[in-house]
């Protein structure tokens, strides 16, 4: 399966509303394990805040699948992603899966089981990547690897509460580098393999004009990208992808302490007819209201860094909803 065209994309783009969406894990998982391991996966807390966020106008969630818990079960995650997708498409709301994460705020292996609990005072310090940061140079874990791509890929390609795939969120991250590019390029592979209805991506994050940056945009349907930036350098990002000439769509912002805010960079969304996810919903155990490099014991800031709402449904800014259900691009 080829790359889908700039036209085939642009009509695609044109079907939903924008996209008005946010970074989603339940209030009770520290990371993307305890999203969706079996004894902790925690189907009424989702649908109590994909309610709010319904509620508040986000049409759509992107969420981070954990490759352990399906090595450990494949057919018990498809079954809760699909309980998931049904729970989201009750609300209104589609779903971006992502496969594969370098993030590993808690510098340590994924891992199965309890998971530590938050340290208090730190910026999403239990998070773990996906499938770990020692599989993805390691070749001979990598058709255990295929399977699970296209084992979900193909399970879901047809499902219309599967809005895009995010096949791999910031490789290279935890000091990788390029080291990340050949499973990326696998990866993209592997999904198209299966065949997919919806179009496939992975999001540019640091230097734009990397060669590996390059690399991606060019196997992605739809440009994705990462802004934390002040507006002035989100802008510079927009600029710099939309030279692709695909619809753009922003999978990571909101940086509030450093005037990334949803009164300064929605307009510039807007204007762009980019749709977008910020990071964060409910104020829960990854403690991303945290700034980063936020230390142990340090008190929650009065500017949170990213969620929209306490953990009890209350909005952090009532002004910042109000500003997510009207939404829409400009003429």
């Amino acid at each position: 399966m080829a790359i889908w065209t700039p036209e085939k994309t642009r009509d695609w783009y044109k079907k939903p509303d924008p996209i008005r969406g946010c970074n989603y894990l339940p209030g009770t998982a520290v990371n993307s394990a305890e999203m969706w391991q079996e004894e902790t996966f925690d189907p009424e807390s989702i649908d109590r805040e994909l309610a709010w966020a319904a509620h508040a106008g986000y049409n759509s969630v992107r969420v981070f699948l954990q490759y352990l818990v399906w090595a450990e079960s494949p057919d018990g995650l498809e079954r809760r992603i699909d309980q998931f997708l049904s729970i989201a498409a009750k609300h209104g709301i589609g779903t971006t899966p992502i496969l594969f994460c370098d993030c590993a705020f808690a510098d340590r292996e994924p891992y199965l089981g309890r998971q530590d609990d938050p340290v208090p005072g730190v910026h999403n310090s239990g998070w773990v990547p996906s499938p770990g940061l020692q599989r993805v140079a390691d070749r001979s874990v990598w058709p255990d690897l295929e399977k699970y791509v296209t084992g979900i890929v193909s399970r879901f390609a047809g499902d219309g509460r599967v809005l895009l795939w995010d096949l791999y969120n910031e490789p290279g991250n935890s000091q990788l580098g390029e080291e990340s590019l050949p499973l990326v390029e696998a990866s993209f592979s592997w999904a198209r393999s299966a065949g997919p209805e919806q179009p496939i991506t992975t999001g540019l994050w640091t230097d734009f004009d990397s060669p590996m940056s390059k690399r991606i945009a060019e196997l992605s349907d739809i440009i994705s990208f990462h802004a934390y930036d002040p507006p002035e350098g989100v802008r510079e990002k927009v600029d710099q992808c939309a030279a692709y000439g695909r619809p753009l769509i922003c999978t990571e912002w909101l940086h509030r302490q450093t005037g990334n805010t949803f009164e300064s960079i929605l307009p510039i969304f807007a204007e762009n007819r980019i749709g977008w996810y910020h990071w964060g919903l409910v104020a829960g155990r990854t403690q991303t209201y945290m700034h980063w490099g936020s230390q142990a014991g340090d008190p929650i800031p009065d500017i949170w860094q990213h969620d929209t709402f306490h953990e009890d449904g209350r909005p952090y800014d009532p002004g910042e909803i109000e500003q997510v259900g009207r939404f829409s691009f400009s003429r």
